[in-house]
């Protein structure tokens, strides 16, 4: 794998953005950092000066704005993915005080910069699959382990009632897979599976609310996990992810169509990367935040990305925008009216550090 060239200017960058980040939402923050070992809050490790980067290749577009706001309740990785419902950030499961299998549900307001705590969903566990469907959210499948052990239980989440019950399992155990609604159905697409190697699948399935079923699709060119995935156009676009681990990050994007259920290749990710967050405002994919590396025998040697790039589906080009100013990965993320909240994740390579930074972009 080639690690894309550093861009580190800690005393210029790193150390503001930190400062911004422990006064979030206008509260003083002590605890914006946790160690998933042992208890109590840490600063930022100074291994992130050189792990972040956040030059891209791709040409420069509006740069838009970041600004900070209310930081999450607890510091979590590994959520995978948020959800937007009723105009609300909703963020369940992951990594959080010294467990990978929380079962935590907050949701954020942005009208009140305000996070309040949800019914907790039912099975806890990190990586989950969550995906929204009018006024409920779906929960699929996840890791019971670091980042392992996959289950295949199902819930979906009643944003009226505040309630949780289960439908129909997954056809097969997975984590780390993506959820995406179209045409009021939604597709489970790629993951990680069962067994000691935790190999990546290219499994898409799709639910039927109605009939509580799910059906077999034509499976993701390239098996991978840890992907960007989103719905645009009465199209599904998966970008980028892994291939097993994080040291054989990709840049493929391909799309489905259900129509034809057929895949198709797109423009690839200017930037190779996995558990980053995409997310669509005004007709393009902003994909940001990932992690990537190389495993050695002493030990995981990487990036943290802080790239915003973005994806034109009608010119089929890339362009990016301004930075994260606090680089993360396996964080939650969803657009609400045109912007782009971003809450949680590891700041370092792997999940040994959760994170209640939340920071909204703001499209030019």
């Amino acid at each position: 794998m080639t690690i894309a060239r550093r861009t580190v200017l800690f005393s210029a960058f790193a150390a503001p953005a930190i400062a911004r980040a422990q006064a979030q939402g206008g509260h003083a923050h002590h605890d914006m950092f946790h160690s998933l070992r042992t208890p109590g809050a840490i600063p930022l490790p100074p291994i992130t000066a050189e792990q972040w980067v956040t030059e891209s290749p791709a040409p420069a577009g509006p740069p838009g704005r970041w600004e900070a706001r209310a930081p999450l309740p607890v510091p979590r990785s590994e959520m995978a993915w948020g959800v937007a419902m009723g105009g609300r950030l909703h963020i369940i499961g992951g990594y959080g005080n010294q467990r990978v299998d929380r079962n935590y549900h907050h949701a954020y307001d942005p009208r009140t910069d305000r996070w309040e705590e949800r019914a907790p969903v039912p099975r806890g566990a990190n990586h989950i699959a969550v995906v929204t469907l009018g006024e409920t959210i779906y929960a699929l499948g996840g890791m019971l382990e670091q980042n392992r052990t996959p289950h295949g239980e199902a819930f979906v989440y009643d944003g009226r009632t505040d309630r949780w019950r289960a439908i129909a399992p997954l056809p097969r155990p997975r984590g780390a897979g993506a959820a995406v609604e179209l045409g009021g159905k939604i597709h489970h697409i790629g993951g990680a599976g069962e067994g000691a190697d935790r190999a990546s699948v290219g499994w898409h399935e799709v639910y039927d609310p109605a009939a509580d079923r799910w059906e077999p699709r034509r499976p993701l060119p390239g098996a991978r996990d840890h992907t960007g995935t989103v719905a645009l156009g009465g199209l599904i676009h998966v970008i980028g992810g892994r291939f097993n681990d994080f040291s054989q990050n990709t840049a493929l994007h391909h799309v489905y169509d259900p129509a034809t259920d057929r895949w198709s290749l797109r423009a690839p990710l200017p930037t190779p990367r996995s558990g980053q967050g995409a997310a669509v405002v005004d007709g393009r994919i902003y994909v940001f935040g990932g992690e990537g590396g190389v495993i050695t025998p002493q030990g995981a040697q990487g990036n943290v990305f802080g790239q915003m790039e973005s994806y034109d589906p009608a010119t089929d080009t890339w362009q990016h925008h301004a930075p994260m100013p606090t680089p993360r990965h396996g964080l939650g993320a969803a657009a609400i009216d045109g912007r782009i909240y971003v809450a949680g994740g590891g700041p370092i390579l792997g999940g040994s550090v959760q994170s209640a930074v939340h920071e909204v972009f703001i499209p030019a």
